[in-house]
């Protein structure tokens, strides 16, 4: 090879070398808050079916302990995108802060209030809730929202509760078992790890629409994929991809039972009890929509738990057209 050649095949290395990956833009990084929660079952489900990479993006999925943390991953720029409660882009709307879910991933919060087995016959409503310490996943987060909402709409006052974060899954147990708190607000599978071992039973069911609808007055849209608005606007092409990767498991969910959708899953998540995750499962499939659209009433009763006892949103001008957008799911395929 002539020295011409050599410097010519050597130049044309270094530049492949030196050039940035074709999907550069599309490398994506979204929060979650618990990954491990059925709740946020979409987030892992997409990547395992392999619906991200089929639209092209890099997406990396990283887990908070809740919404909350997850949250502030978001603002720090630390991720594009949260997995969590749509109820964040409504409060941080009221804090002056632009952001919004772009696929609704549930119509309901798929969470369980779990009362202490011990205590089961002294706290049998949210009317009970007086003097008592709550469990949450933290403070902030939505668990902590509709916390306080179900002790206000009781006839309870914020003060007169005591919210103590302690996370979910085996630490929202060791709190409950230990007596640090009295009941709490988790979700599955670790409801019903704590029924089977009957150290707690179900005070209040938000997980199906019906019962969540009893219990808050309608359907609250909770699970979902939000963003800055800025950072959407800014990235229509990528967040399409997005709605397109998330409508697609969606439709998986509804298509198939929750056996075949749990064996896509990775072990670890059925918590040591796979015929326990399945079962859970199935009976709260129904809280996830079928096409990552906002359901019509959700917005309007979110705001109005919200408003119940939320400071920061009380006495705002929220527009809620604001806080969610179907732009990216209407289109989805």
């Amino acid at each position: 090879m002539t020295s011409i050649k050599r410097f010519t095949a050597l130049l044309a290395l270094a530049i492949i070398a030196t050039a940035p990956a074709a999907h550069a833009d599309d490398k994506i990084t979204l929060m979650v808050g618990g990954i491990e929660k059925q709740i946020y079952l979409p987030a892992k489900l997409t990547e395992q079916l392999g619906y991200f990479k089929e639209q092209g993006l890099d997406v990396e999925l990283l887990s908070e302990p809740s919404g909350v943390n997850a949250e502030d991953e978001l603002l720090a720029g630390a991720a594009q995108g949260v997995i969590g409660f749509y109820d964040h882009a409504i409060d941080l709307q009221a804090k002056g802060k632009a952001v919004e879910s772009v696929v609704q991933l549930a119509q309901t919060p798929g969470e369980f209030e779990m009362v202490s087995s011990k205590l089961a016959a002294q706290i049998k409503t949210p009317a009970d809730f007086k003097g008592r310490t709550l469990g949450v996943t933290g403070l902030g987060s939505s668990t902590n929202f509709l916390t306080q909402f179900l002790a206000v709409q009781s006839g309870v006052k914020v003060s007169e509760i005591t919210t103590l974060p302690v996370g979910s899954g085996s630490t929202f147990i060791a709190a409950l078992k230990q007596g640090k708190i009295d009941a709490g607000m988790t979700t599955e599978p670790t409801a019903s790890r704590l029924v089977k071992t009957g150290d707690a039973a179900v005070l209040v069911n938000l997980c199906s629409p019906d019962e969540t609808q009893k219990a808050l007055g309608g359907l609250y849209p909770a699970a979902s994929l939000y963003m800055q608005t800025a950072w959407v606007n800014a990235h229509k092409p990528q967040v399409q991809k997005l709605a397109n990767a998330f409508v697609k498991t969606l439709k998986f969910i509804q298509s198939h039972s929750a056996e075949e959708i749990a064996s896509h899953m990775p072990p670890d998540y059925y918590a040591g009890d796979r015929a326990a995750y399945v079962q859970a499962l199935a009976n709260s499939k129904a809280m996830f929509t079928a096409d990552g659209k906002m359901p019509p009433t959700g917005p309007a009763t979110v705001l109005k738990v919200l408003l119940a006892f939320d400071k920061t949103v009380q006495g705002k001008a929220i527009d809620l057209s604001k806080t969610f957008t179907v732009e990216f799911v209407s289109p989805a395929k």
